[in-house]
């Protein structure tokens, strides 16, 4: 009996690992990254704005519409969530967002985008906790002419004052303006 239960207990622990090894988030412990990870500082009218990411490429794939689909929660970046955080409150059209951390999402669309601001942090990338989302808000969409091989996100200043969280990768560049509140 003990035999069995022995038996029966090492095939359970090999299954276990086996599917932990074969898991998509996997690549979460192994330490393995294929995508380099930054953490871009940005000043705009006093606030101190940090965004933290994994930046995949192209690699000759086709990007918006295919390997990242249209209509459907995407957060850009890869491995651990993409992590947005600001010193100061940010006002974007409607939304008033505190100072603090917090996870970015969007909603790619063909003819529209949304930007997900969402409170939780340290979630791997293919995690959506839906249910933790502040905000859903409209982006501009730019063509570029020439193709962005890795994604970039930054907050920018704009000229006019205030600035605008903004993403480009292959041939779109989209962005949500925001002012900061003090």
């Amino acid at each position: 009996m003990i035999v069995v239960r022995t038996a029966t207990s090492v095939a359970a622990i090999g299954l276990i690992c086996a599917l932990i090894f074969a898991s998509p988030l996997h690549g979460q412990f192994s330490g393995r990254r294929v995508s380099p990870h930054e953490t871009t500082h940005s000043a705009v009218d006093g606030a101190r704005i940090t965004i933290t990411y994994g930046r995949p490429s192209m690699r000759g794939r086709k990007i918006f519409g295919s390997l990242v689909p249209y209509d459907r929660v995407w957060m850009p970046g890869a491995d651990e969530a993409t992590i947005f955080e600001t010193s100061a409150g940010l006002q974007f059209t409607d939304f008033t967002l505190r100072p603090g951390p917090y996870s970015l999402y969007t909603l790619p669309g063909e003819h529209g985008w949304k930007l997900i601001i969402n409170k939780m942090t340290g979630q791997f990338h293919t995690s959506y906790p839906e249910d933790q989302d502040l905000a859903k808000l409209p982006m501009t969409i730019e063509h570029l002419t020439t193709p962005v091989e890795t994604l970039t996100i930054s907050a920018v200043p704009r000229p006019q004052g205030g600035g605008a969280v903004q993403l480009e990768w292959e041939l779109t560049r989209v962005s949500a303006p925001f002012t900061v509140v003090h």
